[in-house]
């Protein structure tokens, strides 16, 4: 071998370490269904960890009161504000509203990193069953309806009763991160990360988010057994 034979070759850049996550301090988070349990529990986390949040609902009112009683500077407003003034949206509203409230959105969460936490889900005598959508998750539902957004996936596996609990100082759990882009899969689970406890876990693309959602079906068959707030622990990572 010649000492031209690798001329014009640049050295292969370090690969990134899955650990080295952005500083999500100062991005504005909007919980659209922030009224509800899970969208309320998430607000009020993130917003005890420092960061701005908005919480969304489809009456203004309800939105602004649903702030009021979290404190912490959370802001309140309708959907389509709260999509507008955020740099990143939490969808935490119930599945059966899901479509029809991302399709009246599109306009306003057009470049957004929009992260769906939706379980789509079904009851009966048996207890919780997974429903599988037509896209193949709602997180691809989700991507369908928002061509012009970035859609993840996240926050699927988390006990709203913790969440919303002032004496519980730390959630121990991981968060299951799922999505077409590094970058902002890196955003996603730097949020999570900012939750005493938590921590943001990459775990494929949208393609896999199905079985993601699904397995909630099953936490809450261990709740029940066990009356417990069972969450998720992904082990030698």
């Amino acid at each position: 071998m010649t000492s031209t034979d690798n001329a014009g070759t640049a050295p292969k850049a370090p690969a990134k370490d899955p650990r080295d996550l952005p500083d999500v301090s100062g991005l504005v988070v909007g919980v659209l269904g922030g009224t509800g349990p899970q969208g309320k529990g998430l607000a009020y986390r993130l917003a005890r960890a420092g960061q701005k949040v908005i919480i969304g609902s489809r009456a203004a009112d309800r939105a602004e009161k649903a702030a009021a009683e979290l404190g912490l500077s959370i802001e309140g407003a309708d959907n389509a504000e709260c999509a507008r003034r955020s740099d990143v949206v939490i969808v935490a509203v119930p599945w059966e509203g899901h479509g029809e409230t991302l399709e009246t959105l599109q306009k306003e969460l057009a470049g957004k990193l929009v992260v769906d936490c939706v379980n789509p889900l079904g009851f009966d005598k048996k207890g919780a069953y997974a429903l599988k959508p037509e896209e193949g998750s709602a997180a691809e539902q989700a991507a369908a309806l928002l061509p012009d957004s970035r859609v993840t996936a996240a926050f699927h596996h988390l006990s709203a009763v913790l969440l919303q609990d002032p004496a519980v100082e730390e959630i121990d759990t991981d968060v299951m991160v799922l999505g077409e882009s590094r970058a902002d899969t890196d955003i996603v689970q730097a949020l999570a990360g900012r939750i005493p406890g938590m921590r943001g876990i990459f775990a494929g693309r949208l393609r896999n988010a199905h079985q993601v959602e699904s397995l909630v079906a099953n936490l809450i068959s261990v709740n029940r057994r066990y009356k417990a707030h069972a969450g998720l622990r992904v082990t030698d990572v």
